[in-house]
Formats: C-alpha cells, sequence, structure tokens
C-alpha cells in the first residue's frame, strides 16, 4: 500500500487550519488516515508548525512519500536533513555523534533565524503603531488649531487688511510726483536745443546771401565810370594838336 505525508484540512472560510497525517494515497483528502503526524497553522507570521519529530522520520524512512507542501514543511523542521545524516552514517561517511553535533548545530542555526524574524517583526510591529500614534497627535492638533480659528472673533480678520492697504496708498500718491519731475527734466534741454536752431536759421544764411548782392551791385557802376572817364580824355585831347600846329 502506497503512503503518503498530507495536509487535511480544517477550520472556517478564510482562516484554514490544517492537520498533517499519514493516508493511504487513494484516500480522499477529508477521508480516513492512517496516523496524524502534527498540525499546520498558516495564519500566524511565522507559521505555527507541531509536529512528532520521530514519528515523522520513521514513516520517511519507511517510504512514506510527502507532498509538496509537506516536504517544505518537513524541511523546515529539519526531518529531511536528519534523514540525510542517517544515510550518512549507514554508509560510513560519518559516526553517530559527527552526525549528532551537525544536526544540533543546524538546529541552532535555524533557531536563531526564527527569533531574530519574530524580534523584526515586533519591532516593526511597534513602530508602525508609534507612527500611528504620531500620525494620530498631529491629526489631533489641526483640528484643535481649526476650532479655535473658527471660534476667534472676525474683528481682527478685517483690521489685517486695513494695514496691508496703507502701503498701496503712499505709493500711489508718490508714482505722480516722480512723473512731474520727470517731465520738467526732459521739457527744459528741449527748449534750450530749440532758440540756438531758429538763430542759426534765420541769421546766418540771410547776412551770407545779402552782403555780397550788395557789393555786387555797387562794383559794377564804378567799372563803367572809369571806362567812360579816358574816353572823354581823348575826345577832348584830339582837337587839341591841331591848334598847336596852326599856331606854329
Amino acid at each position: 500500500m502506497a503512503t503518503k505525508i498530507r495536509l487535511q484540512r480544517h477550520g472556517k472560510k478564510g482562516k484554514p487550519f490544517y492537520y498533517i497525517i499519514v493516508a493511504d494515497a487513494r484516500a480522499p483528502r477529508d477521508g480516513r488516515f492512517i496516523e496524524r503526524l502534527g498540525s499546520y497553522n498558516p495564519n500566524t507570521n511565522p507559521a505555527t508548525i507541531d509536529i512528532n519529530f520521530d514519528k515523522t522520520l520513521d514513516w520517511v524512512n519507511n517510504g512514506a512519500q510527502p507532498t509538496d507542501t509537506c516536504r517544505a514543511i518537513l524541511s523546515y523542521k529539519g526531518v529531511l536533513y536528519k534523514k540525510h545524516l542517517q544515510g550518512g552514517v549507514l554508509k560510513g561517511a560519518l559516526t553517530q555523534e559527527q552526525a549528532e553535533a551537525k544536526f544540533q548545530q543546524w538546529l541552532d542555526q535555524k533557531e536563531g533565524k526564527i527569533t531574530g524574524k519574530k524580534t523584526n517583526l515586533v519591532s516593526a510591529k511597534d513602530e508602525a503603531r508609534k507612527a500611528a500614534l504620531a500620525a494620530e497627535a498631529k491629526k489631533k492638533e489641526e483640528k484643535a488649531a481649526a476650532i479655535v480659528a473658527k471660534n476667534t472673533p472676525p474683528a481682527e480678520e478685517v483690521e489685517e487688511p486695513a494695514e496691508e492697504e496703507a502701503p498701496v496708498a503712499e505709493v500711489e500718491t508718490e508714482a505722480p510726483v516722480a512723473e512731474v519731475a520727470a517731465v520738467d527734466e526732459t521739457e527744459a534741454p528741449v527748449a534750450e536745443a530749440e532758440v540756438p536752431a531758429a538763430e542759426t536759421e534765420i541769421e546766418a544764411p540771410v547776412a551770407e546771401a545779402e552782403t555780397p548782392a550788395a557789393e555786387a551791385e555797387t562794383e559794377a557802376p564804378v567799372a563803367e565810370a572809369e571806362v567812360e572817364t579816358p574816353a572823354a580824355e581823348t575826345e577832348t585831347e584830339a582837337p587839341a594838336e591841331p591848334k598847336a600846329g596852326s599856331a606854329e
């Protein structure tokens, strides 16, 4: 008869609880079984495993085949490692004392890992609780501050904007003064620049144009008079010569 080491389900919906049993391979999951070896509770962290080590080792040595989940459980509890060491003793590779020492060392290491995991879980739980308490305290403070702000009189809220508006009024009154000063500074140079421009446009060209014209008109008749005077002199001198000859 082929026997198997497997789990038999118990517990309510969403909270399963298993028995570790030895049963016929042809029997249904929740049917008849040969022997109960222990229990397995996956609802805790780490999982709670309670098993009869010696009986389970005997069934494994006699050829009972564990299922995948039961194989992981037996490896976790050291049943399969103990079987491996006994095989080494039968082959002469190890003595019984060496096998027991190695198995005890493995158990100590395993127990240390389990204890460390439990400690880490407890510390993480404590930190989560402290963080939750701090968040709750902060929330209470914010709620209290909101209540205080709600119960304060509205007069204080009105006075604050009045104080802030005063600097705005000062800025508005000072702005036109700056604009007027800017206008005065820009107009003064423009007036000074226009006066010399008008003087140069009117006086300089007119004075230069009139003086040459007057000089030309006055000099032309003088030249004509100078030309005419020698002609008169020649006319008078010509008849004078015959007179002188007749006298001779």
